[in-house]
């Protein structure tokens, strides 16, 4: 893999430039395939962070004075330019993240297509024109900028998640600080040399690196934030919404998932069984839609089981295009998954297969956890009800569709979820009173497109929705304007 596109040390974009961190700490970046050090990266603190923002702040004004159109012809910019360097963008995001090229051109190609979407944005930027009741009185809303968007991203699908929330942001007219994840600091570096290249002013878009506690924590805190995107667990969630909720800052979280994937007696088992692969396992099950409750129907659920178990046994793991999945994003996730397995096997769940971290010669130095599938669990053991973002899922035994809905509703998540079945009456029933953000119909619980909302409820989110349209209303403030005129002046 060739990764001249990676400094030796990754540093912050703050106004334009790149720069170490004001402490002078670094820390390695570890390969999830090998668990060599694949590069530095500058540590940030509160003095980083606010230098982010003053400089957000600074650049914001001007930002915002140019139209939407002209904001998102930018974007339109830096999107082309992603294009043009799509591969070396791809082979950043999988040196970092374990995945195949293959895959993360998939990803930069959903990049692209959230580019794309969001900068036609600027030529929309829809408002709304309405009438009074109140003779010589006219109404309309328009949206306006919020000021400084603090973004903080997860490093499942790196590219992505930048995508989702740096255009849509700026599109809107504010300045942003984004904080990279950890985990991936060279898709987001990469991304800030694009942008900047293309020619977005400085300041616009800061880049931070540095941990969560270091770095996230600061841009959270900081009371010229103005509005706080944050995607990642429900945990972190939680402390975010209640630091940010005591300045009554704007909060949008798109949170975990245990997403329910319903199999009918009435499904076609073998198309089902693909996508619960898929929905399970790909990415190495590091996405917050993977499916992770497989509920079954009683007299399919041994068919379908040895399905399952003769499709998972035959994945390849690896790197190469020619594996079904990669290793997860490092050692800690790993140790979570192992002892959560651990104290599910305590409590009488059996493993059908897997379980297990690969230690063979090829596998042995990186992160990598064998595609898992686990029966006799009770659904509301910690297993059932705990997001552990990788490639374990849980199959249950249910009488019926009554008795399968019940269970994928009984859940503290609430992000997406899917039925296999061949009756338009199920599907729709399922559909309408499934609890969750995005339901989908006999293919997998992931899927959602750049021009499509995504999110969920319960402790999947707080209500928010990103991408999609839907998240103008995230990064903007709708303001009425009321204009009286007097016939008399006419």
């Amino acid at each position: 893999m060739n990764l001249k596109n990676i400094p030796n040390t990754i540093r912050n974009w703050i106004n334009g430039e790149e720069c170490a961190a004001v402490s002078g700490q670094i820390f390695d970046k570890l390969s999830p395939h090998s668990g060599q050090k694949l590069c530095q990266v500058v540590r940030s603190n509160e003095n980083d962070v606010k230098a982010a923002i003053q400089a957000a702040r600074k650049a914001q004004a001007a930002w915002a004075d140019i139209t939407p159109v002209q904001r998102g012809d930018m974007l339109l910019d830096i999107t082309l330019a992603m294009r043009r360097n799509r591969e070396e963008l791809a082979t950043i995001v999988a040196a970092e993240t374990g995945m195949s090229v293959k895959a993360a051109l998939g990803e930069v190609g959903g990049a692209i297509a959230e580019g794309e979407f969001m900068a036609g944005e600027g030529r929309r930027f829809y408002g709304r024109s309405t009438t009074s009741a109140v003779p010589n009185k006219y109404a309309t809303t328009v949206r306006q900028p919020l000021g400084v968007a603090g973004l903080i991203i997860a490093a499942n699908t790196p590219i992505a998640n930048v995508a989702w929330k740096v255009f849509p942001a700026l599109v809107c007219g504010n300045a942003a600080v984004l904080k990279a994840a950890e985990d991936t600091p060279a898709t987001a570096w990469y991304f800030g040399r694009i942008a900047h290249e293309a020619g977005l002013p400085p300041g616009v878009l800061n880049i931070i690196q540095g941990y969560g506690q270091d770095a996230g924590g600061p841009l959270v805190a900081d009371p010229d934030v103005d509005v706080l995107s944050f995607t990642g667990s429900t945990a972190v969630g939680r402390l975010i919404a209640a630091v940010a909720g005591q300045r009554l800052a704007r909060v949008s979280l798109e949170l975990g998932g245990k997403n329910p994937l319903v199999v009918c007696d009435d499904a076609d088992l073998d198309n089902a069984a693909k996508w619960v692969s898929l929905s399970a396992f790909s990415n190495a099950g590091q996405r917050c839609a993977a499916a992770s409750r497989i509920i079954i129907f009683d007299s399919v659920y041994d068919q379908f089981r040895d399905l399952l178990l003769a499709g998972t046994r035959k994945l390849k793991l690896g790197p190469a295009d020619t594996d079904d999945l990669g290793p997860v994003i490092n050692e800690k996730q790993l140790n979570t998954m192992l002892a959560a397995i651990g104290q599910a096997r305590q409590e009488g769940a059996i493993v059908l297969t897997g379980g297990r971290r690969l230690t063979d010669d090829f596998h042995g130095g990186g992160f990598y956890m064998e595609p898992t599938l686990i029966e006799n669990v009770d659904p509301h053991s910690r297993i059932s009800t705990t997001e552990l973002f990788g490639p374990i899922t849980c199959l249950y035994r249910v009488k019926d569709f009554a008795a399968a809905l019940r269970m994928a509703n009984d859940s503290p998540y609430g992000l997406t979820a899917c039925i296999h079945t061949r009756s338009i009456h199920r599907a729709t029933e399922f559909s309408q009173k499934v609890q969750a953000g995005v339901t989908v119909v006999n293919a997998g619980t992931y899927g959602s497109e750049p021009h499509m909302p995504f999110g969920g409820l319960k402790q999947s989110g707080n209500g928010w929705r990103e991408p999609g349209t839907e998240a103008l209303d995230v990064y903007s403030n709708l303001k009425n304007i009321l204009i009286n005129i007097n016939p008399e002046l006419l």
